[in-house]
């Protein structure tokens, strides 16, 4: 035991003392094992803005709120009649919240439509509640109708084809395509009748993908987490106490100058994720990003031969700020996992990260780590999804 406590207290003097050195005295940053023993505490209560590692909060809220499984719905309708290959009425889009529609998506909607005998839309394609396609919701009912129109870029029809092939699409030479009127609107005043429920990958998966390039979708997503302040008020919630006031979200995406995190509050909500996961039988894997293996943001950094595989962990930058973060998590034959959480201040993007990553692999070196048992998933979002046929 002896042993031991003079080993860690060794460890705990060279990680301080590559702290100062490499990141800078006044920088925080906070290092804690899988038993809770803190291994590096550097201004580590002090709040600052974490940039995109406010996406962990937001995870955390949504996997809570909505459960791994969950898929974001988007009904296709129409108050009128298919007649002879005619849909005599506009095609309503009923938006879920879905921030993964798009081209690839839209091909497989219109080839469903079309097997359903519509070829033409006497009126137009009209959007209601949240919809976003291609990453934008501004115009997205227009963008979403060229779509359904044929307008998809070659690399979209092909990435289809290869993944999906089979009857049309495997046979045809262009994407399947709706013909809508050019009169505008046939509105009618008959009852909706769905035609057509699009239901989106999981939202283990997707979370993971945005995540892994750290896409601000997490904006408007966060709104399908009950707000930002359901999402700060879980966070909050789940920190012990003094830690409470170390955690400010003006947004679930990190963009919003309000946003503060602390090193400290950062680690505790890494864990909180961390055990949600494992008790439905997942990882921090399957939500973030592994360096050197998937790609995103961490795929250039800490992919050294002997470093490949051993960090999963989420980035963040603000340039506006000077911000720049790096938050994760190391297997270890020492410590077990180990945690850690580095945010940076006043420091430029580039050098910040080089300086990053010069302490994690210190880290490394400490603590006897390991690499991560994951294999990454290539298969593309959209072969997730389900398409299903409305009972008429």
């Amino acid at each position: 035991m002896v042993v031991a406590t003079l080993a860690h207290e060794a460890i705990a003097i060279d990680l301080a003392a590559a702290a100062r050195s490499k990141l800078g005295a006044d920088q925080g940053v906070y290092v804690e094992a899988a038993d809770g023993t803190v291994l590096l505490a550097q201004v580590a209560d002090r709040p600052v803005h974490p940039a995109s590692i406010s996406k962990i909060p937001t995870t955390l809220a949504l996997l809570r709120r909505l459960g791994p499984d969950h898929r974001f719905t988007t009904t296709f309708s129409t108050a009128g009649r298919i007649e002879g290959g005619v849909l005599r009425g506009d095609l309503i889009v009923e938006g879920g919240g879905d921030p993964f529609l798009v081209d690839e998506n839209a091909v497989l909607v219109a080839a469903q439509l079309r097997s359903l005998g519509i070829e033409r839309v006497e009126g137009t394609l009209r959007a209601r509640g949240a919809l976003t396609f291609n990453w934008e919701p501004a115009t997205a009912d227009a963008r979403l109708r060229a779509a359904l129109a044929g307008s998809i870029p070659a690399p979209a029809w092909n990435a289809v084809r290869a993944n999906l092939g089979g009857g049309v699409l495997s046979t045809s030479t262009s994407p399947p395509a709706l013909r809508f009127a050019t009169g505008g609107s046939a509105a009618r005043p008959d009852p909706l009748q769905p035609l057509l429920l699009h239901r989106s990958q999981p939202l283990l998966p997707m979370v993971k993908a945005l995540n892994d390039y750290s896409n601000n979708i997490f904006k408007p997503l966060a709104d399908a987490a009950g707000g930002v302040s359901a999402v700060e008020r879980l966070a909050r919630e789940t920190l012990p106490e003094a830690m409470r006031g170390e955690v400010t979200l003006g947004d679930g995406a990190g963009t919003d100058r309000r946003n503060r995190l602390s090193p400290r509050a950062t680690v505790k909500l890494l864990r909180a994720l961390e055990a949600d996961l494992l008790a439905q039988g997942h990882a921090l894997t399957d939500v973030l990003p592994v360096a050197g293996v998937d790609d995103g943001t961490l795929r250039r950094r800490i992919n050294g031969p002997d470093e490949l595989g051993r960090v999963v962990g989420k980035t963040g930058t603000y340039n506006d700020y000077g911000a720049c973060a790096l938050v994760g998590a190391i297997p270890s034959a020492r410590y077990g996992t180990v945690y850690f959480a580095i945010l940076n201040r006043g420091i430029p993007i580039i050098p910040a990260r080089k300086k990053q990553d010069d302490f994690v692999r210190v880290l490394l070196a400490a603590i006897d780590s390991r690499r991560w048992n994951y294999q990454r998933n290539d298969a593309p979002a959209f072969t997730r999804a389900e398409l299903v046929p409305a009972a008429r």
